[in-house]
Formats: structure tokens, C-alpha cells, sequence
């Protein structure tokens, strides 16, 4: 069962299907920026007075624990 409605989950499938791999990689490349983006703004909220070299220390440290946690 599935725990949340997708309404549109049918129609992203195809509109990916008809994709090309180029696209599908530059799509997959424009996500995965997005979501260094989306994290390092979170790290920023969350530590408003840290400068920005340790939040990106922070950002190295949990991408690492991340990786290494899939591996």
C-alpha cells in the first residue's frame, strides 16, 4: 500500500520515459544541485551565526557520514 497519494506519479514516468539519457543526466545533475543547495540553506537556518567556512566544514563531515553509511 502505498503510505501517500501520487497523482502525478504516472504522467513524471512517462515525461522521463520519453527523455533522452542526455536529458535524464542533466536532469539528475540539476536535482542533485538542487539539493546541496536546499541542504546547505538548512545548515545556514539552522547555524545563522556560524561563518561560512564551518558550515561548510559541517557540509563536508555529513556528506562523508553519508557516503560512508552507504558503503
Amino acid at each position: 500500500m502505498d503510505p501517500k497519494p501520487r497523482p502525478n506519479h504516472q504522467i513524471y514516468i512517462e515525461v522521463l520515459r520519453k527523455m533522452t539519457p542526455e536529458q535524464r543526466l542533466l536532469k539528475a545533475c540539476e536535482l542533485s544541485e538542487f539539493g546541496r543547495q536546499l541542504f546547505l540553506h538548512g545548515l545556514r537556518q539552522r547555524y545563522p551565526d556560524l561563518p561560512e567556512e564551518e558550515i561548510k566544514k559541517i557540509y563536508l563531515e555529513r556528506l562523508v557520514k553519508c557516503h560512508n553509511r552507504n558503503y
